[in-house]
Formats: structure tokens, sequence, C-alpha cells
């Protein structure tokens, strides 16, 4: 079987080569990734050639607002959603934001209620729970306090009545770290007559949602984490999308994409978000074809239109979303190797306390330690050391209160993605060794 070509994928990402990086290995990817080539060059050129108002009738305008029509239809195809089911907006946290709005709206009209998780980032945890303050009824699925596991039996009982109308859960915790049964728990609100709203902020690195196989009505992630701009990706499906009141302008309440985006878009960061899509047809064209071409050019070709994209041919025989389930296959499959060797490490450590499972398959590769001292001070010491980490919450607050973890302590976060090298990992854990 096919396995990840990591010098083909590194050739990828300028940051990796830069001089003034060298020796540094890169271990905040939960907060945000390196970004790839093929968004770099897009973002510049947009810049260079196209920085004007797109959709007027002339060529750089047309040019412009091609490039932002071909990243919405090029990302929506790669994860199985119509075109106009995918919106831009400035982050995931926003995007959340105007949702809860609009959510808030349709229960004040309709009643039921909104189960929320103490898994979560803040920013699919707070917007929800202020909606008790107009009346709305809002539940919480509890993790286990030892574990942070979100077990589905839990949200079975919060579903028994009938009442709930959205459950809002990740799908993997940015401090846990565990991935979730996402089919599984969107089946089940499915069957109670509930939408489900995904958090896939810390999931979507590892590999895009596959929203036909998934199931969610809404998907939320972010662009900036998933070697891009600084976007947020909110996917909503038609059917919820056109139920909640729109929160853009009036007389763009008829465009899906439109209807949850109160101002205008960052068209070049929404343009340069097509070099995602670039990114990952180029990795699939690399590995299903057989073939290794080398890596990729500074620059390369930056196509307009899927009809002519030269070399592609043999990858392109595969749909969208299955060129999309492979490189997702491939990015999982490298991590969870480059994983297992850490976790066997901290778990041979009786002095650390590791948040989330201990099996590298069960969880992405965000690794969060509650230590017996100040976070921040144990990254402070990785930094020497030539490894980039960080302490403290990390905006999931509520997580680790519920693991008994001290906020004042907060805890180490390691996290990576499929760029990242063996000697890289290896480097990380003699480091972890010389300070802990």
């Amino acid at each position: 079987m096919t396995v990840l070509d990591i010098d083909y994928v590194r050739a990828c990402f300028p940051a990796l080569s830069e001089p003034a990086l060298a020796g540094q290995a890169f271990f905040e990817n939960a907060g945000g990734s390196y970004t790839c080539r093929q968004v770099i060059d897009r973002l510049s050129r947009f810049y260079h050639q196209r920085k004007v108002q797109p959709y007027a009738p002339y060529a750089a305008s047309h040019a412009a607002g091609a490039e932002m029509d071909e990243a919405r239809s090029r990302l929506a195809a790669l994860m199985g959603v119509e075109e106009d089911e995918l919106s831009f907006g400035p982050s995931t946290s926003a995007n959340t934001f105007v949702l809860a709005q609009a959510v808030r709206g349709w229960l004040k009209r309709e009643g039921g209620a909104v189960v929320v998780t103490d898994q979560d980032h803040e920013a699919n945890s707070g917007v929800w729970r202020r909606l008790a303050d107009d009346g709305i009824e809002v539940r919480e699925w509890r993790i286990d306090p030892d574990t942070g596991h979100l077990d589905p039996a839990g949200l079975a009982q919060l579903l028994g009545d009938g009442r709930v109308r959205l459950v809002c859960f990740p799908h993997c915790s940015n401090v846990v770290g565990e991935i979730n049964p996402v089919a599984e728990i969107c089946a089940m609100a499915r069957a109670a007559g509930a939408f489900t709203c995904v958090d896939g902020v810390s999931y979507a690195p590892h590999g895009l949602p596959d929203m036909g196989t998934l199931g969610a009505d809404i998907y939320l992630f972010s662009a900036y984490k998933t070697y891009g701009p600084h976007q947020g990706l909110m996917l909503i499906r038609r059917e919820v999308g056109e139920l909640l009141p729109a929160q853009g302008h009036w007389f763009n309440a008829g465009t899906l994409y439109k209807r949850f985006t109160p101002a205008g878009p960052d068209h070049a960061q929404v343009a340069a978000c097509a070099g995602l899509a670039d990114y990952i047809d180029a990795l699939a064209d690399h590995h299903m074809a057989g073939s290794h071409r080398g890596g990729p050019e500074a620059g390369g070709a930056l196509p307009l239109e899927r009809g002519h994209e030269g070399p592609r041919a043999a990858g392109l025989r595969a749909s969208p979303v299955e060129r999309a389930r492979e490189v997702h296959r491939l990015m999982r499959e490298h991590e969870i190797r480059l994983l297992r060797p850490l976790l066997d490490q901290l778990a041979r450590r009786n002095d650390v306390r590791l948040l989330g499972p201990s099996e590298a398959g069960l969880r992405a590769p965000t690794v969060a330690l509650a230590l017996d001292r100040p976070a921040e001070q144990v990254a402070t010491a990785l930094a020497a050391h030539g490894i980039m980490a960080s302490g403290g919450d990390f905006y999931a607050a509520r997580p680790l209160e519920a693991m008994g973890v001290d906020r004042a302590l907060g805890v180490l976060r390691v996290s990576f993605v499929h760029y990242t090298s063996e000697a890289e990992v290896a480097q990380l854990m003699l480091a972890l060794d010389a300070v802990l």
C-alpha cells in the first residue's frame, strides 16, 4: 500500500527549508500550521495582479472572482457538499458566533433545547451556552473526568425526550485529542430529530471531512490550521441553512453561502484557499498515480479551471471525494506511526498526566500533558532544545476544569501534522527527557 512521501510533502512547505527556522522543530501546529507553497503562491499572485473588486466586467476583476469561485467549488467537491453549502468567514470562532445568532432566532420562535459538551474549545461552547440568556434550554453532555472521553450513551439520555434541536460537539478536542465517533453521534441526533454542529478545527488538519460519511449538518474548521490563510470554513447543509434566519444583508438571503456572512469576505484569502485544493490534488496525483515526480517547483502551475491541469490525468480518474479520502488515509497513517513512540515514552513516566487516549489510532497527534509546575516554563525550556511548543489552557478551560487540571499551571501541548518528520519527533522525545 502506498505510504506518504514525506520528502515530497516537506518540499511543499517553504517554512521547512527556511534558514531562519533551521533546527527548530515545530510542535504548535494545533495553534496554526505552516502554509503550503500553493496557498502562498496564490495569495501573492492575487495581491500582485487581482487586488480589485471582484465580479466586475474587466479582466483583473473577472480573474479575482473566478479564483474565489474556484476555491469554493473545488474544496466543496473534495468534501462532498454542494458548492453553495461552503461559506467562508474571518475565523471559526466568528463563524460559530454568527451561526449561534441564527439558532437563537430560530429556537426563540420554534422552541427546543441545545446540547453542548464540556470537551470543546470555548468557540463551540460559550456561544451556545449564552442562548440560555434568552430562555433557550441548554443541556451539557459531560466528559469522563478521568479520561476526557465523551460517551455517546450520555448523549442518548439527553436526547430521550425529543426536545433537542441541535447537538454541538467537537470532532476531537484540542486538549483531549480523542477522535469522537462523528457518524454515530450524528445518526443518533438525527434519529431524535436534532441537527448537528461539529467543530472540526482540531481534526481537519489531519484529513478533510468526508461529509457524506460523517453525516453532519454543520461542520466548521479553520484554514489557517489546515495549511492555508486565516479563514474559517463552514459547511452547512441546505436543509438547516435555509431553515435558520439569515444573518447577512437582506438582499443576499437567497444565496446559501452568503446567508451567514454579515460582512464582505476577504477576497484575497478566499481565493488563496484554492491553494488547499491544489495541495490535496498534488498529493493525490503524486501518490495515486504511483509515480514520484519529485518536489513541487516554486510557483508551479496555478490552474483556474479544472479542465486545464496538465499531468494530473491519472489522479483525476478518481472523484474529488475519493482523492481526498486517499490523502486523508496517507496523512493519518503517517501521523499514527510517528505518534506511537511518543505515547510509549510518555506512558513510561509517572510525573506527567497524558490527557486522552494512550493509543495512537484513537486520537489526533495533539498531545496535552498536565504537569506539577507551570506548563509555560517547560515550553520555555523546550525552546532551548529547538522545540517550538507552548503551555496554557488553549481556550479549553472547560475540559481542563472537568478533568481536574489546575488552569494556573495549564498543560504543555505538543502537536504535529503530516509534514512532521520522524527526526523531528525524535528531537522532541530527547528534549522531553531532558526537561521533564
